[in-house]
């Protein structure tokens, strides 16, 4: 398994844009995009994933499965309120798309793998392949 922080210098997607902004810090979320904070732990038998997605809900959260990749995606939307009398102050609060995805490669079991949504966290369980260890191989060169 594989995965890129988002806003790392080899995330290849954000590289060229953050070249041709450099008021941009490198990590900073694009306007209406963020990406969850993720935890990626590996046990003998499986790969546990954990996303935090506070102000998301369940219906929301669209984790789908293509040619190995495993793509987390779900929007949270600003509540809007009239304001009569008054304004806002300090807005930290995250709004918008998120999306992450990670390759899964060629040692789990795709049509096992197990999701839950509790207390704004997201938990997949990803199980691999047992007696089947990663092979490596080397490649000659010519």
């Amino acid at each position: 398994m594989s995965l890129i922080p988002r806003g790392s210098l080899l995330d290849l997607d954000n590289m060229f844009e953050q070249m041709l902004s450099p008021t941009r810090a490198i990590g900073s979320e694009r306007e209406g995009f963020f990406s969850p904070r993720i935890d990626v732990s590996e046990r003998k038998n499986m790969y546990e994933i954990s996303a935090e997605l506070p102000g998301v809900g369940k219906d929301d959260i669209s984790v789908t499965l293509e040619n190995g990749v495993l793509t987390l995606e779900a929007e949270v939307h600003r509540e809007v309120k009239e304001k009569k009398d008054g304004r806002v102050l300090r807005q930290e609060r995250r709004y918008g798309k998120f999306l992450r995805s990670f390759n899964l490669g060629e040692d789990v079991r795709e049509n096992e793998i197990d999701a839950n949504f509790k207390d704004g966290i997201l938990t997949l369980t990803v199980p691999k392949h047992e007696g089947h260890p990663p092979q490596r191989k080397r490649i000659e060169v010519h």
